[in-house]
């Protein structure tokens, strides 16, 4: 029997539309404060390190796309009927060059701990769902 359940979607918000637009054409696009230079993961109206600034204090910055593991979890109990499918998986906190980190799954990656390493290069994968959305995760480099 398939499971018919749809995963939950993220939910797009005026302030991310840049970062989920970005991910469609492949591209990840982080906000950066303009008066600090800190980039910030998940994006919001203002800096969180220059929140004076307001939302004129914040840049739109191509991120590079280069990453490592920071941390990481097999998950073999679904969290939602929609991910039954799809264990076990890995979840996984990505930290991006830019010095933010990321939540995502590592796909293309057996998932059994002797495979992933804390620190291990990555790269981007970007799934492109049928309802319009992409996701990004990520891969070994």
């Amino acid at each position: 029997m398939t499971n018919a359940t749809p995963k939950p979607q993220p939910l797009p918000q005026p302030e991310s539309d840049r970062y989920w637009d970005g991910l469609k054409n492949e591209e990840i696009w982080l906000q950066r404060s303009k008066a600090t230079g800190k980039f910030q993961f998940y994006p919001r109206q203002v800096s969180i390190s220059d929140p004076e600034s307001g939302p004129d204090g914040i840049e739109w910055v191509q991120a590079s796309g280069n990453a490592e593991l920071f941390t990481f979890s097999i998950v073999h109990a679904a969290p939602h009927i929609g991910f039954v499918g799809d264990v076990p998986y890995i979840a996984a906190l990505v930290q991006l060059e830019e010095d933010v980190i990321v939540p995502t799954n590592i796909v293309g990656i057996d998932p059994e701990p002797e495979n992933l390493r804390i620190g291990m290069a990555l790269q981007p994968v970007f799934e492109h769902n049928d309802d319009g959305h992409t996701l990004l995760k990520f891969t070994s480099a």
